[in-house]
């Protein structure tokens, strides 16, 4: 048989990686322990404002170490002790407390684990069987203007372009992006999930799972069924000058940030001045909030009896 020509290192492979990724997120256990000790150490570090911080995509306030941790350039181990130390040192209640907030998402990423460990068939089913009675929508158009960040809201658009551009999602964005597509879409959960796993960069069966399988109230301590996310709040709440929007939307780059959330309630006017045609340039929303959290109810409850 003919050889095999085997590459001299990981690097010489021809994989193709999006520049914004190689940009982002360098490999190495050394960028891993640099990002910690920048989130960690210090007279005022990221830790200690984290719990304030941490839901707002549009501000630098996270550790963004999921990667280093799912690849092991870090251990859990050491990012618990660094919190646990930063706690020690705290200058405040509150600062005492956000680092322990961070410590505590440490452990729900170890509990997800525990839970696919024990629990394996989680990979295929709802932890809550009863759930697998929902009768899901699946429309193939719908899902595709999910990935694609062309749904009409700007928060979840602005989000699902961060993760095809980095391979990275902000935490609040992902709860936010996985309640439209489940609950919103009706479109079964297991199918962001498997598209979460192809795009992150920090993709983790057992936190993606269980990320996603709480968003979508199927799974162990779920957030309840009808917890459904308003996508314009969301955004008005967690990026209140559209700052994140505006970064990965470049269509609302001129929208005001009292209309950026709700870009189709414009008149003619403000879209031409905004250079935003709604339907043209941006898409109108691709369904409307209050039906759809309605007829996402009714399907939870005719599945639950």
């Amino acid at each position: 048989p003919a050889t095999i020509s085997t590459p001299a290192t990981v690097s010489t492979l021809d994989i193709p990686t999006p520049k914004e990724q190689l940009a982002h997120f360098s490999a190495g256990e050394a960028e891993g322990k640099s990002r910690l000790a920048r989130f960690i150490t210090g007279d005022a570090p990221p830790i200690f404002t984290y719990a304030s911080q941490r839901d707002r995509p549009d501000l630098n306030a996270t550790s963004q170490l999921s990667p280093y941790l799912r690849f092991g350039m870090i251990s859990a181990r050491l990012a618990a002790l660094g919190a646990t130390e930063a706690t020690r040192r705290a200058p405040s209640d509150g600062a005492r407390k956000s680092a322990q907030t961070w410590l505590n998402e440490l452990i729900w990423r170890d509990f997800y684990l525990a839970i696919l460990a024990h629990f394996p068939e989680v990979q295929g089913k709802s932890f809550r069987q009863g759930y697998d009675k929902i009768a899901w929508l699946n429309h193939d158009d719908d899902f595709t203007a999910w990935q694609k960040g062309r749904t009409g809201y700007p928060f979840v658009d602005a989000a699902m372009r961060q993760l095809a551009a980095t391979g990275w999602m902000h935490n609040r964005a992902r709860m936010v992006v996985a309640s439209f597509l489940v609950k919103h879409l009706l479109i079964d959960w297991r199918w962001g999930e498997r598209w979460f796993m192809q795009n992150l960069v920090d993709g983790d069966p057992a936190a993606n799972n269980g990320g996603w399988q709480w968003s979508a109230g199927t799974g162990t301590d779920a957030a309840p069924y009808f917890r459904i996310f308003n996508p314009i709040t969301q955004g008005q709440k967690f990026d209140p000058d559209g700052a994140y929007i505006r970064q990965w939307v470049p269509e609302l780059t001129h929208v005001a940030p009292a209309d950026i959330h709700e870009p189709w309630k414009m008149g003619k006017a403000k879209q031409e001045q905004a250079q935003c045609r709604i339907g043209a340039d941006y898409p109108a929303p691709i369904v409307e909030h209050k039906m759809a959290r309605q007829r996402a109810l009714e399907a939870y409850k005719k599945a639950l009896g």
